[in-house]
């Protein structure tokens, strides 16, 4: 508990208090003279009220009273309360492959664009996690840095497309590689990728990619985007179909999913692999499996609505001028 001056602007109130007292020891003193005047003081038990000695200290009660009514509306002891809470906080990259099988039409309108709605749609259900992309194929960069500004990475994902890299190819290591670069001031306990890819054309560098992971303490949820039937691969040229990729033989590349390159992925970090063909249940999917990991973080919160205690002095005030009060209803400093 941290403590502070309500409103210090009203500090000034307790120059009222030496100017109290002031008048009513001059108050007191002229009364005292009005006796003197009245008659001797050998004779003032006889002509005057005997007084207790409890009436004696009504000057100080008055004074007490108004310090403690001053303290009330000043709220001295204004506090703010800190609160340990423990919360699971993941900083999270998008590893998306964008090598030319991501292409392929098989997943309605394509696995590219399958890939960035699913993208978006596990975006939408994250609430206070980091989040970062990067786009790899033979070679790999990161396009947006590690934000909670969910709403800019839409402008990031509209842009990717499989011309994005000049290098083609499946290149985990070096899509890996890229994700450590940016988790650098990142705690391991907190360090997830969501790898979404059709594991096709794999460069061989699945396994060097997960010694890279288990050794930065990322974790793999793998996201399989295609059909294990498959479809060939469209090629374009600046945006218009040329045809389709063919082998050395001149026959059509029918691109299949590699599930079980995607599933080792994540199986060898301690991550889930997900089934990316649904889109309306794959992101909850994603977000239940890069949860079931992760580590809580314990962060102290200051409360938003601070702790008022005036009413404890405005309690004590009005106890000290009751007693007044009670004691000496015709309001007299007898003494």
């Amino acid at each position: 508990m941290s403590w502070s001056l309500g409103n210090y602007w009203y500090l000034f109130l307790l120059l009222l208090l030496p100017l109290l007292a002031f008048f009513l020891i001059r108050f007191l003193k002229w009364k005292n003279r009005k006796k003197e005047i009245f008659a001797d003081s050998q004779f003032h038990d006889h002509l005057f009220e005997k007084q207790s000695g409890f009436i004696k200290i009504f000057p100080a009660l008055y004074l007490l009273g108004t310090l403690f009514l001053i303290f009330s509306i000043i709220d001295l002891l204004n506090g703010s309360e800190e609160v340990r809470s423990s919360q699971k906080l993941n900083n999270v990259i998008f590893m998306l492959d964008v090598s030319n099988s991501m292409n392929a039409e098989d997943i309605d309108p394509s696995r590219l664009a399958e890939a960035k709605n699913l993208m978006l749609g596990t975006m939408q259900k994250m609430k206070n996690d980091k989040v970062g992309i990067v786009i790899f194929a033979g070679q790999a960069m990161s396009i947006m840095p590690l934000t909670t500004d969910y709403n800019s990475a839409e402008t990031y994902i509209s842009g990717i497309e499989t011309n994005s890299m000049q290098i083609q190819g499946t290149d985990f290591l070096n899509g890996m590689q890229a994700a450590v670069d940016k988790f650098k001031n990142v705690s391991k306990g907190s360090r997830k990728v969501i790898l979404l890819s059709d594991g096709e054309d794999n460069e061989g560098n699945d396994n060097a990619a997960i010694r890279l992971a288990n050794k930065e303490g990322i974790s793999i949820t793998s996201v399989g985007v295609g059909s294990d039937e498959g479809a060939p691969v469209p090629e374009y040229v600046y945006g218009q179909l040329m045809g389709y990729k063919t082998d050395v033989n001149g026959g059509t590349v029918i691109s299949k999913r590699q599930t079980d390159a995607l599933k080792k992925m994540a199986e060898s970090t301690g991550g889930s692999y997900i089934d990316g063909n649904n889109i309306n249940e794959a992101p909850s999917r994603i977000i239940d499996a890069v949860n079931k990991r992760s580590s809580g973080s314990e962060t102290m919160v200051k409360s938003q609505n601070a702790n008022h205690y005036y009413q404890y002095f405005l309690g004590a005030s009005i106890l000290f001028f009751l007693l007044i009060f009670l004691f000496n209803p015709k309001k007299d400093f007898n003494v």
